[in-house]
């Protein structure tokens, strides 16, 4: 082909090119919403994904044989005082589980389910905190009336009294510790960062070692450099098992089906109606905190569209912001996110 032919043909690439964008920016807008589209009902959803065949079943097998032979040098990392992170496609749920059964039966385990919408870390410190003390009476280096005389109830104190007590009170035994095992640690009832702090002066503590997976994309940004480095201190191990999350997926709404979809459509409402104005940088930053968003870009493409329809507007405040607020009573936007989310 001729230089001349090769010109032609990109001018004309070019030219067609902002034809189309110019025809595509000329014509209306679209009316169609995500709400509009015919999804499938959840619980048919949910069946279908039951009876789909496992595949490959040997080959996972053999997988799940390497892992087993790892681990007697798990158990040692958590001796050196490491914490053990697992992450890798697929439920790990059942290899923890497992590792705890068979590997941690010389000592005393705490499970922690973080894919539960909702879950009581008091009620867990306080159950590490009663462990501990009886292992402390074992060795007598605690009575009941010193206990008594010194301590209030575990149930009673709060939450900065119950880690205070976990890392003051040494156990004789230098490999002796309580095994934290945490199911899903960037789970939906463990996400914020209050928890995550907490959980980190846990695993900071002198007896106690987590072992946790994580699965969000976003996983990493829960935690700075301290809390990975020091207070977990992690040692992270690539365990993927390839097997499906079925036991994780009963607690979550599928975004496939009816009912499921409600989280991004909703990204925004709940949030803003705590306020009569926010500005765009707060919601962003809530929006990530709960793991709704990404990336600046991925809120503003879900708040163009609520702009398009007049669900939110802006207006700029007293200090200069320019501040998000939804026209509609508090009543009626109560209503919505209500039957939205049912």
């Amino acid at each position: 082909m001729e230089q001349h032919d090769i010109e032609e043909d990109e001018f004309g690439f070019s030219r067609n090119y902002f034809l189309a964008k110019e025809l595509g920016n000329s014509g209306k807008k679209s009316g169609h919403k995500l709400a509009d589209i015919d999804v499938v009902d959840e619980e048919e959803l949910r069946e279908a994904l039951a009876n789909i065949e496992q595949k490959h079943e040997k080959e996972i097998d053999e997988l799940i044989k390497t892992y087993k032979s790892s681990y007697q040098e798990w158990v040692c990392e958590l001796r050196c005082g490491f914490g053990l992170l697992m992450y890798g496609f697929g439920s790990k749920r059942t290899l923890l589980e497992d590792f705890a059964s068979t590997a941690l039966t010389e000592y005393s385990v705490v499970v922690i389910n973080g894919y539960l919408q909702s879950i009581n870390l008091k009620q867990v410190v306080i159950t590490l905190a009663e462990l501990l003390c009886d292992q402390l009476k074992a060795q007598q280096k605690f009575t009941s009336r010193s206990l008594h005389k010194h301590q209030q109830p575990f149930d009673s104190r709060s939450m900065d009294d119950l880690i205070a007590f976990l890392d003051q009170h040494h156990l004789e035994d230098s490999d002796s510790f309580i095994c934290v095992l945490v199911h899903n640690i960037d789970g939906p009832g463990l996400r914020d960062p209050d928890t995550q702090q907490y959980l980190a002066r846990i695993a900071a503590c002198s007896n106690i070692r987590v072992v946790a997976s994580i699965d969000h994309v976003n996983a990493l940004l829960l935690w700075d450099k301290k809390m990975v480095h020091t207070q977990f201190n992690w040692y992270w191990h690539h365990v993927p098992t390839f097997a499906p999350y079925k036991v994780e997926g009963m607690f979550l709404p599928l975004i496939l089906a009816q009912g499921g979809s409600s989280q991004n459509q909703n990204i925004s409402w709940p949030i803003l109606m705590k306020k009569a104005r926010m500005p765009v940088n707060n919601l962003y930053a809530t929006c990530r905190e709960r793991f709704l968003v990404s990336s600046q870009i991925t809120l503003n493409s879900h708040l163009t569209e609520f702009k398009d329809h007049d669900l939110v507007k802006t207006r700029r405040d007293t200090e200069g912001q320019d501040c998000l607020y939804i026209p509609i009573p508090n009543e009626a936007l109560e209503k919505i996110i209500k039957d939205t989310s049912q």
